[in-house]
């Protein structure tokens, strides 16, 4: 009796372990996950209208030439939820993340953490499926209704998507851009985000579920449901029936699943929807997904709209794309099929150069000579030239410290990792297509940042705090960092980097080690608007009355002495001459306002803002200069543009009593020149403390070359508590002043 009783139960746990087995495979137990609940209310009114205030006081005391009934707001245009698959990914508990980041949580960061005046959600098209688009659009609206009065909120929300394009080759790479609408009616956006063609949507679509393998549950089986959720939610988004490429947007289902594999096929689409969207470029020079190689000429092409790109986003927490440089990490042979290692140059070491460098020393320990040690170098360099974004795996156990700061822009602010200069700002600025010379097309961009955050929190460069919630830095436990992302045997010979393998790797190709020393906590948008209404808002971006700073609410101008905003085009025969003036941030004080903390109330204000508010003090920031870059773009095909970029063109040094800093000045070689010319300012700011503010933290021998590293791990290496912060120059970037020469 006791054995059959045992049998049935040994019969019966199989059973049900069978069942349960069947269930894992089958993806039964995932939930969706929903938008959340919002919490805050309207801030209070008296502490929009003091900050509105506080500006007019400055703006009355101005001699420049500027409109006083526009005031300076500040947003964050670049914001994701985990409504995207990579901030769902880092919300998991292996990356440390604190769990499910929902949309309401970016409405109540916004309105009472960072306490920005307007912001967009922008959760990549590539992972959205018809629910959560319409869940996207209510959260937006009942963050909007808490906002006040209409003509002066507290808060304009904006809904947006991502367009995440990532080519495999150069000539495919078109990059990432962000589309902002203005109006919150269905018939005034988008029927459904249209996702991008390429790496991105490729790899989620067919082979999304290999970022949560089955093991995991079972590894991590205390966690298990945040696994099986994220498993639903990549398989609700995989399971949209693609849309059909020969019908008209305007005719297709709102349930299906568009493509559009290039800029100008997404502006197509908007424009058989009868819609009108800002598209902003953004991440432009970073290289952790850019291929080597690409640059901003293909933009350029009439079939990809250009003129439909009126902003563009110079800095967010992945860093800065502004700045240009003559060196390449890669150069290629005459069919442009081949990478070729280039030589070290100062203030850069590329990336495949120190490859061969670290076989050699492989090479010359095991004994081999020197000549079978430079021909290994050789090879090394070949393949890692040629493994573009993959190109730390060509060389097959290293240690991060080995790759020193290969790739990387040793004198920019605060760069991009593994930048790409030919696909930076002041280069797109520089260039100009001629395939129609009578009518040659350029970039007339303005200019914004934003913090590009994935854990719903926008606007999150007030305070530099709290590492591991206000950037997308990760921290992984050694265990899962072994298992992640696993070391080969360290060998004396490099090794091949297979396209095809490095597409089903994902994210797994990536240099995730090196990359965390470059998570910051982004930058801000800000407009020169006529008041604080949507439509005021979004008509300063349209007319690139705009301008970024790196995360400090730094106040800019930026006019013509004959009061042409930044981001004006104007006409000249004479030079033109311009003024600007800029004043310093407010210096923050510790913890958050009453307001905020009877909205939230403790336990949200501690779990969402890490009792870190927006909550200036009276005493301003110092400006230290001024400098100013002019841009003359191309006036021929392959006109060199190292020529054409002056960086910096004047530098004025500043003597900021606190009221600010300011002066004028002209281009005297304007009327000589016969040729247009771009203008743009940066305000810098005294030094504070950024989080992965120095990078890698290299030292450097007496030639300059990084010899040492001190790097912020993306993992337990480095502690929880551990800001990594160094000092840097916070800064701001009006949009430009484009000046076209005029001869009558």
């Amino acid at each position: 009796m006791m054995a059959r009783k045992i049998l049935l139960l040994a019969f019966s746990l199989v059973i049900l372990a069978a069942v349960y087995a069947t269930g894992l495979v089958r993806d039964w137990y995932g939930q969706p996950r929903g938008p959340g609940e919002i919490v805050g209310r309207e801030r209070a009114p008296i502490l929009v209208s003091t900050r509105d205030a506080e500006q007019a006081a400055i703006r009355a005391g101005m001699t420049q030439n500027i409109d006083q009934n526009k005031q300076i707001l500040f947003g964050d245009l670049h914001v994701h939820t985990t409504y995207s698959t990579d901030a769902f990914l880092w919300s998991m508990p292996i990356f440390g993340g604190e769990g499910s980041h929902p949309l309401a949580d970016a409405c109540d960061y916004a309105r009472h953490c960072s306490a920005i005046d307007f912001w967009a959600i922008t959760d990549h098209a590539e992972a959205s499926t018809p629910e959560r688009w319409e869940n996207t659009k209510q959260s937006i609206r009942a963050c909007n209704a808490l906002s006040g009065a209409s003509k002066s909120p507290d808060l304009v929300s904006f809904i947006g998507f991502e367009w995440t394009q990532v080519g495999a080759r150069p000539e495919e790479h078109y990059g990432h851009k962000n589309v902002i609408f203005k109006d919150l009616e269905d018939s005034k956006l988008a029927a459904r985000p249209i996702a991008s063609g390429g790496v991105t949507v490729t790899a989620l679509r067919t082979n999304g579920k290999s970022l949560v393998p089955l093991a995991l549950p079972l590894l991590d089986f205390s966690n298990r449901q945040n696994y099986f959720d994220m498993r639903r939610f990549l398989d609700e988004a995989a399971n949209v029936p693609l849309c059909p490429s020969d019908v008209p947007a305007n005719e297709l289902s709102d349930s299906c699943f568009e493509i559009a594999d290039n800029p100008g096929a997404l502006v197509a689409s908007f424009e058989q929807q009868g819609l009108d969207p800002l598209i902003i470029p953004h991440g432009t020079a970073w290289g952790f997904y850019t291929p080597t190689g690409v640059t901003f000429d293909k933009h350029l092409k009439a079939s990809n709209r250009p003129e439909k790109f009126p902003l563009i986003e110079v800095m967010s927490g992945h860093g800065n794309s502004e700045e240009y440089r003559d060196w390449r990490s890669v150069t290629w042979d005459e069919e442009k099929q081949i990478g070729v290692c280039p030589a070290p140059q100062a203030n850069y070491l590329p990336m495949c150069w120190q490859a061969g460098e670290i076989i050699r020393k492989r090479c010359l320990a095991d004994g081999e000579s020197t000549q079978e040690c430079e021909s290994r170098a050789i090879l090394a360099r070949h393949h890692a030239a040629n493994g573009s974004v993959a190109a730390h795996l060509s060389v097959p156990g290293v240690n991060i410290e080995d790759w020193l700061d290969a790739g990387q822009c040793r004198d920019c602010f605060l760069p991009s990792f593994g930048y790409r200069p030919g696909n930076s700002v002041q280069y797109a600025l520089a260039i100009q297509n001629f395939d129609d010379p009578d009518n040659p097309l350029r970039m007339n961009m303005g200019f914004i940042a934003s913090s590009d955050n994935h854990r719903a929190r926008p606007g999150t460069g007030y305070k530099n705090v709290k590492r591991l919630l206000n950037t997308e830095e990760v921290s992984l436990s050694s265990s899962w960092r072994d298992r992640l992302f696993p070391k080969t045997e360290v060998q004396s010979s490099s090794q091949e980097i297979v396209p095809e393998v490095v597409q089903r790797m994902g994210f797994g190709a990536t240099e995730m080690e090196r990359q965390a020393s470059f998570w910051t906590t982004g930058g801000l948008a800000a407009v020169h608007a006529a008041g604080r209404s949507r439509e005021e808002i979004y008509d300063a971006m349209v007319r690139r009355e705009t301008y970024g700073t790196s995360g400090a609410r730094i106040l800019l101008w930026f006019n013509t002495k004959s009061g042409d905003p930044m981001g004006s085009t104007v006409e000249a025969k004479n030079s033109p001459e311009f003024e600007v003036k800029a004043v310093g941030a407010f210096k923050q004080k510790d913890g958050c306002p009453e307001d905020a903390v009877a909205a939230l109330g403790e336990d949200r204000i501690q779990k969402l803002c890490a009792n870190e508010c927006f909550n200036p003090s009276n005493e301003r920031l110092k400006i230290t200069r001024i400098e100013i870059i002019r841009i003359r773009p191309q006036s021929y095909e392959g006109e060199d543009v190292n020529k054409l970029i002056e960086d910096n063109w004047k530098v004025h040094q500043c003597k900021d009593d606190g009221n600010g800093c300011s002066f004028s000045f002209t281009d005297p070689e304007f009327a000589d020149s016969q040729r247009p010319a771009t203008y743009y300012a940066r305000a810098i700011q005294e030094p504070t403390m950024k989080i992965n503010g120095d990078n890698l933290g290299c030292t450097y021998d007496d030639n300059g070359n990084c010899i040492k590293l001190n790097i912020c791990y993306g993992d337990d290496r480095t502690s929880v508590d551990d800001d990594c912060k160094s000092a840097i120059e916070e800064r701001a970037w009006s949009s430009p002043i484009y000046v076209n020469y005029q001869a009558k």
